[in-house]
């Protein structure tokens, strides 16, 4: 057993009401644990943190980071690859490169780096979760797990149709057991599906989709609906239909209450809110505050924002249909895949400009969510890396959030018309280092149903970020004094001092083994190839 004792920091804990409190904490075997009570008790090391801000380390809830969709997006943009600064391998770390989607290596690295231990890749289909756990394994310092794609799922969208609400539930159970993965996720749900049937959009949530007659919401209803039921850790993670299109917000109020009380989370949410005529381009305009004044009423709702910045980026995303909009947008490169009777993808380098009008409010659209929400416990720091920008921007947007001149700044250096197509001029709200801490770290982590993360209580793991406190907040979120993971200090001042594989995140619902039959023969009917030696097993997942 080893007892490190972090010494004389200002904490910052409001899972436990603790707003900067000088005080110590106790390690003990990778977890937090209470301080002893007696005087002879004396600890094996002890690292000084006086005049350091201590925080639980960042918790990344919706991020692109694994499997084949990300591998395609390496390869798509080698001149970036050659631009961007290279690591280099050292004694206790191997090469990799930057860019916007960095290398499995470099993922691992550059997130410990800002003091961040956890992240979710938000978007794995089933048949390819085998590559998504390869590329886990490749990516060191962080505890990771990834969402299973169920929006335009066949078997799923047939159970659906013929009110089979159990045989959901437990397919549902079933998938996440066999791919090993952590929650439902619902990708422009049946509107995938349309899209690869027909080349055409869904108009809304109650447009039937072809061959299955059923609709967009009734896969959001009863999706959500099992989730709940399965006792699932996280909600239904829900990227919502018509992703980008002026005039969204409806849909997106109409997904809301698709829910009908059940729990849903709904991701990169900036996306999802603009006003305006999807034909009109001119119309485009924030519809924020209506949004916003239903999630605060709504608690069953939380959210991630999906912040845009300006600069290269990728576009990577399950909604196929979106990533041709792009490309045709555009006029970039393409990349679209498909996973036979599961789910698409579409790939597209993507430039935001503050000289452009459109982008400039996508950037405003994400700090009004920011900025007006209520409740901090039910919104949490997102890029959609690399879909807005870059993880490697989280430090910008906390000062962005921290300091109303710099928004002021920055409003200076945008189209002069943004000011009368959203509220962001209007909002002077402040965060504090306290509000940073929930929505980085507390809050994605108990959306998630971590436990264990987003807080510095016993029982915690002891996954710690210290902070050199800074006016420039950027600059204090760039570089952690140090990163501790299970109690180890993994970074020391921007240097690697220890490689960890970190925890694999999954979970383990309860399914009926009788309806394992019952797959299978779905299975052999539907696939052009007959699984001859198909076996359901719950001792050898993918």
């Amino acid at each position: 057993m080893t007892l490190l004792r972090i010494q004389g920091g200002t904490i910052y804990d409001p899972a436990h009401g603790i707003d900067g409190e000088v005080s110590d904490l106790w390690v003990e075997d990778g977890r937090i644990i209470a301080t002893p009570t007696s005087p002879d008790v004396k600890p094996d090391r002890t690292l000084d943190a006086h005049g350091l801000v201590v925080m639980p380390a960042g918790v990344d809830m919706h991020c692109h980071i694994a499997g084949p969709k990300v591998n395609t997006a390496r390869k798509m943009i080698p001149e970036e690859k050659r631009r961007s600064e290279p690591i280099h391998k050292t004694d206790l770390t191997r090469s990799g490169t930057i860019g916007s989607v960095p290398s499995t290596f470099s993922t691992g690295y550059l997130y410990a780096g800002l003091g961040y231990t956890t992240a979710f890749d938000a978007a794995i289909p089933p048949l390819t979760a085998r590559h998504a756990h390869e590329e886990f394994a490749d990516t060191p310092l962080l505890d990771k797990g990834f969402y299973v794609m169920m929006g335009n799922n066949h078997f799923l969208m047939e159970r659906i149709k013929a009110n089979e609400q159990k045989l959901v539930k437990d397919y549902i159970a079933w998938l996440l057991n066999a791919t090993r993965g952590y929650a439902c996720k619902l990708v422009n749900p049946g509107g995938v599906e349309t899209w690869k049937q027909n080349g055409e959009k869904t108009s809304g949530l109650d447009q039937t989709i072809g061959h299955f007659d059923i609709t967009p919401r009734a896969i959001i209803r009863d999706i959500a609906r099992a989730a709940d039921e399965l006792q699932l850790p996280h909600a239904v993670h829900i990227h919502c239909n018509n992703l980008g299109l002026p005039g969204n917000y409806e849909t997106t109020l109409e997904t809301m209450k698709a829910l009908e009380g059940s729990r849903g989370h709904l991701t990169h949410i900036q996306f999802h809110s603009y006003g305006g005529d999807p034909d009109d381009q001119s119309t485009f305009c924030s519809r924020v505050p209506e949004l916003v004044d239903y999630v605060n009423n709504h608690e069953n709702i939380t959210v991630d924002v999906g912040q845009v910045m300006f600069g290269e980026t990728t576009s990577m995303t399950g909604d196929g249909p979106l990533g041709h909009f792009l490309h045709k947008v555009t006029g970039n490169k393409w990349f679209s895949g498909d996973i036979e009777m599961e789910a698409g993808c579409g790939i597209v380098p993507i430039v935001y400009k503050n000289k452009s009008l459109i982008h400039s409010l996508q950037w405003a659209v994400g700090l009004e969510w920011y900025l007006m929400m209520e409740d901090p416990w039910r919104i949490a720091m997102s890029t959609d890396h690399p879909n807005g920008g870059s993880f490697l921007a989280y430090p910008e947007i906390i000062a962005l959030l921290m300091d109303s001149r710099l928004r002021e700044e920055m409003l200076q250096q945008v189209p002069a018309g943004l000011h009368s197509i959203c509220t962001l001029p209007e909002l002077t709200r402040e965060y504090t280092l306290s509000e940073i801490t929930i929505i980085t770290r507390a809050a994605p982590a108990r959306m998630l149903g971590l436990t264990q993360k987003g807080h510095l209580g016993p029982g915690a793991d002891a996954d710690i970020t210290l902070y050199q406190p800074q006016d420039d907040k950027r600059k204090m979120f760039e570089l952690p004094r140090y990163v501790l993971s299970a109690g180890e200090v993994i970074v020391d001042d921007g240097e690697i001092r220890k490689v960890t594989q970190g925890n694999l995140q999954s979970v383990t619902p309860d399914y009926d083994l009788d309806c394992r039959p019952y797959f299978k023969d779905w299975f052999e009917k539907h696939y052009t190839i007959a699984f001859d030696n198909f076996e359901i097993s719950d001792e050898e997942p993918l």
